[in-house]
């Protein structure tokens, strides 16, 4: 059987972590096209600079950013503008590169959604990106290519009340329609419950949910107060969000940093869910595959990762999760033993 991923040039890992450095020194980013600085001019004849892009949603928009032409405010807006269009532009040329060379990118509308959440301290505060998304964000870390993941769900958890240094004006929804993308919320079946879900309008498959921990094996619809918004409640995201760390996310328009899981804990916890699932289909067969490969990655590249997160494993679902191991035995033996044989000892 083949390996499971290859690993990344040195030169690319490098290059990686320039991205990297230059996304951390990112105060906000362009939701969308970074564009370009243009001079108009009303009927009065008032010269004044504004801002062209292409907003997440592919539409090509138009703002005010100051005037008049020629003051010294207006100027330096401008030209700090400028300077931050020319870094975006600079970094896209990597971020190219790094597609054409394996490294997960996202596509336009989930990075505008994301760069957005991040321009308004989500991920900062404490928000956490999980699903396939961050699958890819953690590939990337690791210096490592695998099979191309595809989806049009984005998964926002939080574990706790976020610590924005002060509480958001805008609510989840609003921060998403920024975007420029038509954002709406999801009805329940149950018309009594708030939505937990948003989705693009129309019959786009492209939307975000918002997730919490349960308490139990129970699913509950949970409000999220600093958010303005309602999460459904998860059996076992507790211990996926217990600890994260912020990772590069990369798109052809740009890059931000966001909060993800630590590797370990999201492959084992890939595993739990892969046994908790009613319909036991091609999703259970992503997340087994998924937690495979990272960890192969673990096993080989940071020996011991494994073993620690195992320790922290709730009791109540071990039997299951010794099960969900025994299904992914084919795909880690004989190319990744050292890999089976960590998990596999515990």
């Amino acid at each position: 059987m083949p390996t499971l991923y290859r690993t990344h040039l040195p030169a690319l890992a490098l290059l990686f972590a320039d991205l990297e450095n230059h996304a951390r020194a990112q105060s906000r980013v362009f939701v969308g096209t970074a564009g370009s600085v243009l001079e108009r001019s009303n009927a009065d004849g008032f010269r004044f600079y504004a801002h062209q892009f292409y907003d997440g949603d592919g539409k090509k928009r138009e703002r005010y950013l100051a005037g008049p032409v020629g003051s010294s405010a207006a100027d330096s807006l401008a030209q700090a503008l400028r300077l931050a269009i020319t870094d975006t532009k600079a970094a896209t040329i990597s971020l190219r590169l790094l597609g054409r060379e394996g490294f997960a990118l996202v596509n336009a509308k989930t990075y505008a959604t994301l760069a957005s959440l991040y321009n308004h301290g989500v991920f900062q505060a404490g928000g956490v990106l999980i699903g396939s998304h961050a699958y890819g964000l953690l590939l990337n870390q690791l210096g490592v290519a695998g099979t191309p993941y595809a989806t049009e769900d984005i998964d926002i958890a939080r574990r706790e009340k976020l610590a924005f240094p002060a509480l958001p004006e805008a609510s989840f929804l609003e921060m998403l329609q920024s975007t420029g993308i038509p954002f709406i919320e999801v009805p329940q079946l149950d018309a009594r419950q708030p939505s937990t879900s948003f989705k693009e309008r129309g019959r786009s498959r492209f939307h975000v949910d918002l997730l919490v921990p349960s308490a139990g094996e129970d699913f509950q619809v949970v409000a999220v107060p600093e958010l303005q918004a309602h999460a459904t409640a998860l059996p076992y995201l507790g211990y996926l969000l217990a600890d994260s760390q912020m990772s590069l996310l990369m798109a052809r328009e740009g890059c931000c940093m966001v909060r993800v899981p630590l590797p370990e804990r999201f492959a084992l916890h890939k595993l739990m869910v892969s046994q908790l699932r009613t319909n036991r289909g091609s999703q259970s067969e992503k997340d087994l595959f998924q937690a495979a490969v990272l960890l192969a990655v673990l096993g080989e590249k940071h020996p011991g990762a494994i073993e620690e997160a195992w320790r922290r494993v709730p009791l109540s679902i071990l039997a299951r999760l010794r099960s969900a191991v025994a299904q992914i035995r084919h795909l880690l033996e004989p190319e990744h033993v050292r890999a089976w044989e960590e998990i596999n000892a515990e």
